[in-house]
């Protein structure tokens, strides 16, 4: 079954009129500074603008504040938040009340137990995005091209719409979507020559592979 596709970590014209030629369904803009695929207030403007509304924008976070959320929504025209840090099913529903915005929640994966702790964000989050654990003491929460094991998601049927991430390439999306039954995947590194440096071939490649099963 095909699945929508999210293209994460866009910084540039390129890379997101690639996602919009390719039918992509979301674009993500990531606002935490450490990573390479940070995109400054400037830069999120400029993407928006070209955007003009062709695509959502979902803007990645980890454990902002308000002050520095307002400021991203405003720049980047924001259509949903992702919450990729530490925050607890409480700051989910204050940030959605503060906002008035969809909030997508991740939720890093290692093993079954975390997975079950979906449940906690049923009435606080929108949507869920399963993604895998980065190792202890990594500068990043994600990004970093690793997987979980699929199988984990294989019987779910959560409380909540939701997505997969973590390591999906052109090459595996498609078994990972036969696997998951993901109705949704998102793609950073997976699309990407270099950290932060997406590659436009990749980013069509990988919308074709997954849209068309």
């Amino acid at each position: 079954m095909p699945a929508r596709v999210k293209i994460c970590g866009v910084s540039t014209p390129a890379a997101l009129d690639a996602a919009i030629r390719a039918s992509a369904d979301y674009v993500g803009l990531n606002f935490y500074p450490p990573s390479p695929r940070y995109v400054s207030a400037q830069v999120a403007a400029g993407l928006a603008a070209r955007a003009a509304k062709h695509i959502p924008m979902v803007g990645v976070f980890v454990d902002a504040d308000d002050d520095f959320l307002a400021d991203a929504i405003t720049a980047g025209q924001l259509d949903a938040i992702q919450l990729h840090g530490h925050e607890p099913p409480e700051r989910a529903a204050q940030v959605r009340s503060r906002f008035g915005l969809p909030v997508w929640k991740v939720l890093s994966v290692a093993g079954p137990e975390d997975i079950a702790s979906a449940a906690s964000y049923r009435a606080t989050a929108d949507f869920l995005l399963f993604d895998a654990k980065t190792p202890a003491g990594s500068a990043l929460p994600g990004g970093m091209g690793l997987t979980f094991d699929w199988g984990l998601l294989a019987a779910y049927k959560g409380p909540l719409p939701w997505g997969l991430a973590g390591g999906v390439t052109p090459a595996n999306v498609a078994d990972a979507i036969a696997m998951t039954g993901a109705p949704m995947v998102d793609v950073s590194s997976g699309v990407e020559s270099a950290p932060g440096i997406k590659d436009v071939d990749k980013i069509v490649a990988f919308c074709k592979a997954a849209q068309h099963i």
